[in-house]
């Protein structure tokens, strides 16, 4: 089964580590420049830096879809650089993933895969998606909703260790990022850990500086550009975090609900739905092995 989803940041990762290690093949895809803080444990570093390791799992920056079938059948995960995962048409995954987080649709609908899959706010299960997960901390995160929406946006990140929004570091400011301090290092409160264009930016609080954006990323005032943790624990900053692997295991949970039970030989029982087109349909049902796959370089 072939899973596509949309975003590489620490969320998305955590779901493809997931169903990765549950056996699908992954394929994600990313913005030009992505703006993700966690940068340790985001597979959207393979966009800046070619490739990505997170907790043994590496990903790679594909450009055609031979590419996208040499690192599948190497075991890694290929990205590719789709902002509105147009290349799901010619790829034709099993199961499609928004995991933006947005906190808005960006385009998904039901006609994007045989199942459809949607994280966090912004989405209708029933409607423009099969399943919603929900996102929001707290007693129902990585919840499977089959009808409605999640919880709504408060605009306010989750608790951890008593804190809330003194935990994110926002930019000041537009122009360029720099970071000061790096991710895994200890930081006080009133402590400077980036600048842009000269202008500070400080932790509220002590801890781990557990995210930060990369250096030269062009930001506009008020974005989010780093995450401190006051639990202190460095080593927590490279691997997926507690939230990311809930969600993971709700897209799972929603994928085998919908896909049915391997053991009876129903997978996908709505195959032949209104969800694809005769033709693409016929398509799908006979899709061949990734070495008859083009090697036209993606649009």
């Amino acid at each position: 089964m072939l899973v596509m989803i949309r975003g590489a940041g620490d969320l998305a990762t955590g779901i493809a580590l997931r169903l990765h290690r549950a056996g699908f093949q992954i394929v994600m895809t990313e913005i030009e420049e992505p703006l993700s803080i966690r940068r340790t444990v985001c597979f959207s570093e393979s966009v800046r830096n070619g490739e990505m390791t997170v907790e043994g799992v590496k990903a790679v920056l594909v450009h055609n879809r031979r590419e996208v079938g040499a690192n599948l059948a190497a075991g890694n995960i290929p990205v590719i650089v789709d902002p509105k995962a147009e290349r799901r048409k010619g790829l034709l995954p099993d199961v499609f993933v928004d995991a933006a987080l947005a906190k808005k649709n960006l385009g998904t609908d039901l006609s994007f895969a045989p199942i459809v899959i949607a994280v966090g706010p912004g989405f209708t299960a029933g409607v423009d998606c099969h399943a919603v997960i929900e996102s929001m901390r707290g007693h129902t995160l990585g919840r499977v909703i089959t009808e409605g929406t999640t919880i709504p946006n408060t605009g306010t990140p989750g608790d951890i260790g008593g804190y809330t929004i003194e935990r994110l570091l926002r930019t000041p400011c537009a122009g360029k990022f720099k970071a000061v301090r790096k991710i895994g290092d200890i930081v006080d409160a009133g402590e400077v850990v980036a600048e842009v264009d000269g202008m500070p930016v400080k932790s509220q609080i002590k801890g781990v500086l557990r995210g930060l954006l990369a250096d030269d990323t062009s930001v506009p005032e008020g974005l989010k550009c780093g995450d401190v943790d006051p639990r202190c624990k460095p080593e927590n900053c490279i691997t997926a975090s507690d939230k990311a692997l809930s969600i993971g295991g709700g897209v799972l949970e929603a994928i085998m609900m919908f896909a049915g039970n391997p053991y009876e030989n129903k997978i996908f029982p709505t195959k032949t739905s209104t969800n694809r087109s005769e033709e693409t349909q016929g398509d799908f049902d006979s899709r061949s092995g990734w070495e008859d796959l083009s090697d036209e370089t993606f649009a």
